[in-house]
């Protein structure tokens, strides 16, 4: 069967997808402002694997198909990691707001690109590194490293970016012999396992309208996974990912109208480096191919 390429509405998917997941980051930062960040993301990832096991139960074959794999311990690492990386990018939140910890994070393609080398043996050109390297001069430029004295905080979504760009390795790794299926099915039940076994140990009362927040952050969990899938369904990854970097427009404006945060001049040209660069990263990728 030939897959669909209709790239309007692919990008239309993947705009969507950043403004539910820049909503989910602002009710992360805020739950994890009142509570323990692992009973937060530990909640969260009980509606993410009953809705992993609900997309399993519907295609063919069932929950059983869908776990089948021959990769067992590499489709744990991939769940661990994720899970790890998602409560160290909402610590970010929490010490340094939704827009400096964006603004690093989108340093994570780079990372991929930088990495796939030695993890996976791709070839990277003289071009793309070139490319790394601005992009890393715009982290710096955001990190500000001898400016002032250095907050070691900058470094927590630095480290969330690198997390996931070898999470995102691990996946291409597994996907040459599991289906994505497989590999989403893994993502949120070894997620929940982890995070129950973790935070359970660090509940705490939660007050009703918290509660109600909770349930929105696990609907729009489930549903910007939900428009992921369907926004690579129906085009080419090439095409729609530039547009993955409005959640860092979303997020900041979340960040100004909601916590009060403010843009300094070195995170927004810094920022813009990383997503330059980013882009270009991406743009040769596609011309390779």
């Amino acid at each position: 069967m030939t897959q669909s390429n209709n790239v309007p509405l692919g990008i239309a998917l993947m705009i969507a997808t950043t403004i539910v997941f820049a909503l989910q980051d602002g009710i992360s930062r805020h739950l994890a402002g009142e509570y323990n960040v692992l009973m937060v993301v530990m909640i969260r990832y009980w509606f993410f694997a009953a809705f992993v096991i609900a997309i399993a139960g519907r295609k063919a074959g069932g929950v059983r198909a869908a776990a089948r794999t021959t990769q067992p311990v590499v489709q744990i690492l991939r769940g661990v990691l994720l899970a790890s990386e998602i409560c160290v990018m909402v610590l970010a939140f929490t010490m340094l707001g939704l827009i400096e910890s964006h603004a690093v994070f989108t340093s994570y393609p780079l990372l991929v690109a930088a990495l796939s080398g030695p993890i996976l043996g791709e070839k990277v050109g003289w071009r793309r590194w070139s490319a790394i390297g601005v992009g890393f001069v715009g982290v710096l430029i955001i990190l500000q490293p001898g400016a002032t004295v250095f907050d070691p905080a900058a470094l927590v979504p630095l480290m969330a970016a690198l997390m996931f760009a070898v999470y995102g390795l691990m996946t291409r790794y597994a996907g040459r012999r599991d289906t994505t299926a497989t590999s989403f099915f893994w993502t949120g039940t070894v997620g929940a396992v982890m995070m129950t076994a973790i935070g359970i140990w660090f509940w705490e009362p939660m007050s009703g309208p918290d509660w109600g927040w909770m349930a929105t952050l696990c609907v729009t969990g489930a549903l910007g996974h939900w428009l992921l899938i369907r926004c690579y369904e129906v085009a080419e990854a090439s095409a729609v990912q530039p547009f993955a970097y409005f959640q860092l427009v979303f997020a900041s404006t979340l960040g100004i109208l909601v916590f009060g945060e403010t843009i300094r001049a070195n995170v927004a040209f810094g920022a813009a480096l990383i997503v330059a660069a980013g882009l270009f990263t991406l743009w040769r990728e596609r011309a390779k191919r």
